[in-house]
């Protein structure tokens, strides 16, 4: 989930229209052949951390399942860092390198249904973060006692920025664990569970082992190195029990138990209206980072100075967005969407960020009322561009995805739910999606038929409008002799979504095509109903 103030946007936006795309893009984005034939089961990744070089070397251990015969497998690991050896069952492979993508020569009989292994040594200098989040890679900080305070964060850019791994969406690892070195008077938080710790007195280290049990995308995977220290509480959840555990600087302990009291507030508005947590088995972590934040599953890592709002803004101008921590919120409802329910390919990234856009809004309808949270998304509208599709190329590295799958997307799905105008059925769609698609990998497409089934609505066209057109659909009107005359423009052909108006105190439902249309009415004041993401126009 990668949010921006406006300006940022606006420059991602505007900047990534013309984007070309590359042989590394296409390697990077697509299901290469070398890709293909392998289904990813469990890694082991090994990784020691050298803050005073900032330097790492480690190895991951890559599992998989032998889908069709092959012997030539594609793993991805991105310059200054290197592949120093493959090995499989001990024998050394040889390998070819062609930028980030690197080609591993099997020796051994890969056999259909045969689960295997190799095991990829790497180091070097990852490269640094300039502005984590958003360009991502390694940030080397320190804290206020002159510690190291260090963590990744890689989303778009990939994972293979700082390990060796499948680097595409669409083959999520079954199950994880993960070791990492640092030195002895720090801690490594990374995801999942903490189940062991073993010092190297002579080298005066520790390492830090870390399991995950559930299936997790690459980006979500992360450690974070500081001098913490943590406390846990048990949240009364609908699955049972479910275990939380809360990461900070010393330095800032206090502010940080007065700030975490959020994570209780997030998990009852969000398990409410999106199901239970997906990762009961992994627990929940909230973990201080040197940067604004990321939802690395299981371990969402935090920067926002300990203030409510974004980075102490109302992102929606309305006072509302002062009611809750953003970060915690938003960075919390990835793991829902995004984590749980996860798109295939990068121009699907809406399916993350509406969503999880809109779950800011669902959090004060849970708390405040649903008055409250229409207002807060409705005042995001000034952050939306409209100047490209929110669904881009498929296939290839695409990072150029607009703002618009943050704010537009989310006041699109309160349209839809305005439509539906059923808010049970509502909130049973949105937790059925997290039953449908648990812990999967999943197309546009596949979400947008199974919303459209499941509300008994035909969404092709809404769909089509929102996600696959820049342009925001307009509702030209009139009155003459008695009648309400009105059409869409602005829009697609087939676009046909319905409207709640009130004509001189009077609600109806009209339902435009491109085409005019009338009906009788007795007034001529119209008044639309806001959460609508539509211009308006009176013409004539």
């Amino acid at each position: 989930m990668r949010f921006q103030l406006l300006f940022a946007l606006l420059f991602v936006s505007i900047s990534s229209i013309a984007q070309e795309f590359t042989r590394q893009d296409s390697l990077r984005g697509s299901i290469t052949p070398e890709r293909a034939w392998w289904d990813l089961t469990y890694y082991h990744l090994q990784v020691e951390v050298v803050p005073e070089n900032k330097w790492i070397a480690g190895n991951n251990t890559i599992r998989y399942k032998v889908l069709e015969q092959h012997n030539v497998m594609q793993v991805d690991l991105q310059p200054p860092l290197t592949i120093t050896k493959v090995t499989q069952n001990g024998t050394e492979l040889s390998f070819k390198s062609e930028g980030n993508a690197h080609f591993v020569t099997l020796k051994e009989p890969q056999t259909v249904g045969a689960v295997n292994e190799i095991v990829v040594h790497y180091e070097g200098k990852p490269k640094e973060a300039v502005r984590a989040p958003w360009d991502g890679g390694f940030s080397w900080k320190k804290d206020a006692d002159g510690n190291d305070f260090i963590a990744t964060s890689n989303q778009g850019l990939g994972a293979s920025v700082w390990w060796p791994n499948k680097d595409h969406m669409y083959d999520e690892v079954d199950s994880m664990d993960i070791s990492v070195e640092v030195p002895e008077h720090l801690s490594d938080v990374s995801n999942g569970r903490l189940i062991g710790t073993e010092r190297n007195r002579k080298k005066k280290t520790k390492t830090f082992h870390w399991q995950v049990k559930n299936p997790i995308n690459n980006y979500g995977v992360n450690l974070n190195i500081g001098n913490y220290v943590s406390w846990k509480e048990t949240y009364a959840g609908e699955k049972g029990d479910l275990d939380i555990t809360y990461w900070a600087l010393k330095v800032d302990e206090e502010k940080a138990r007065k700030q975490f009291t959020e994570v209780p507030r997030m998990l009852d508005a969000f398990e409410h209206w999106f199901g239970p947590y997906p990762f009961y088995e992994d627990g929940y972590q909230l973990v201080q980072a040197p940067y604004l934040g990321m939802e690395h599953q299981s371990s969402v890592t935090y920067g926002n100075r300990f203030e409510n709002g974004y980075l102490g803004r109302d992102l929606s101008t309305t006072g509302w967005g002062l009611k809750f921590d953003f970060i915690i919120v938003h960075e919390s409802g990835h793991e829902w969407f995004a984590n749980n329910i996860t798109h295939k390919d990068h121009a699907d990234m809406w399916i993350h960020e509406s969503f999880t856009n809109y779950s800011e809004s669902l959090f004060l309808d849970y708390h405040f009322g649903k008055a409250a949270g229409q207002e807060y998304v409705r005042g995001t509208r000034t952050s939306i561009g409209n100047n490209k599709p929110m669904i881009g190329p498929y296939g290839v590295n695409y990072s150029g995805y607009p703002g618009d799958v943050y704010y537009k997307g989310g006041n699109m799905l309160n349209t839809l739910r305005t439509i539906v105008n059923n808010d049970e059925q509502w909130r049973g769609m949105l937790r059925a999606l997290g039953e449908k698609f648990y812990h999967q990998t999943v197309t546009s497409e596949a979400l947008e038929n199974y919303m459209a089934e499941f509300l008994g609505l035909e969404l092709n066209a809404f769909f089509d409008q929102y996600l696959r057109d820049r342009r925001l659909a307009t509702l030209e009107y009139y009155f003459k002799d008695g009648k309400l005359y009105y059409r869409w423009i602005n829009t697609i052909s087939s676009f046909d979504m319905p409207v709640d108006v009130e004509v001189n105190g009077k609600s109806m439902r009209i339902e435009p095509r491109s085409q005019w249309n009338s009906i009788p009415v007795d007034g001529t004041t119209l008044i639309v109903e806001p959460n609508y993401y539509i211009a308006v126009l009176k013409s004539r």
